[in-house]
């Protein structure tokens, strides 16, 4: 087997285990017409995504894995930028799926971004600290938090499977997780948004607490028809009771 190159950079962990690779991008739904790669590195799991049929492109901010990519792959469209700085509909004016063997260290400014242009990702493949993928696909209990219930809002998450320590260069301190997201059929929350985001943060910023104390500072109307929602932590809830308690929020 194959071992690719690499540095760390940006807190990234590169693959080296071409299996695990051909895995993560095995997992893109068929069909798919346009792929776009975060933090590529040295191009593990490239090299696969320019064999089959959709349209890859990857973003990447170091210049030495740029230049490697542009001499191995010169059919590719590499773009020399931070994903986390780009103008996505500007960018890439149509809808894409996103995967990556995504930094640590930004890898939830990353869902943050998916989740602000979830129109145009309708899908996101990538690996994570075990502990934030764990965390984004947990949909009750203490690993639940702010992210989770705002991309469970609007994508179906499977945890799909864990990466070992010993196949990254350099070696993590911790174990990896790999997961993906769909987009669901919600077009819109059935609330103002704005007021959704305020009701999850003021919930799990005071996670301790129940939900009557936790949202103390809003005004509650018609407490009687969410008297069950308020005396459990906001890690209790799903997207609906969320969506149910914001309706109920002045």
């Amino acid at each position: 087997m194959k071992t690719v190159r690499a540095k760390k950079h940006l807190g990234q962990h590169f693959l080296n285990d071409e299996r695990i690779a051909f895995d993560i991008t095995d997992l893109l739904s068929e069909g798919i017409k346009n792929v776009v790669e975060i933090g590529p590195g040295m191009g593990v799991l490239t090299q696969f995504l320019v064999k089959q049929d959709f349209t890859t492109e990857v973003v990447e901010i170091d210049t030495e894995s740029v230049f490697y990519l542009r001499l191995n792959y010169p059919k590719l469209s590499v773009l020399e930028a931070d994903f986390l700085q780009l103008n996505l509909k500007e960018q890439y004016p149509y809808n894409f799926s996103l995967i990556g063997n995504f930094p640590y260290n930004i890898s939830s400014q990353i869902l943050f971004k998916a989740f602000e242009n979830r129109d145009q990702i309708p899908e996101v493949v990538g690996m994570f600290q075990k502990e934030v993928a764990e965390r984004i696909a947990c949909k009750k209990g203490k690993k639940r938090g702010i992210l989770s219930v705002f991309l469970q809002a609007f994508y179906d998450i499977e945890y799909c499977f864990t990466v070992n320590e010993d196949v990254f260069t350099p070696p993590p301190k911790v174990k990896s997780g790999v997961i993906r997201l769909v987009r669901n059929d919600r077009k819109k929350l059935t609330v103002d948004e704005q007021k959704f985001k305020r009701v999850v943060k003021a919930g799990f910023n005071q996670r301790r607490k129940t939900l009557r104390n936790a949202l103390k500072p809003f005004t509650l109307i018609n407490e009687s028809e969410i008297v069950d929602l308020l005396p459990l932590r906001a890690e209790q809830l799903s997207v609906d009771d969320f969506i149910k308690l914001t309706n109920h929020v002045g």
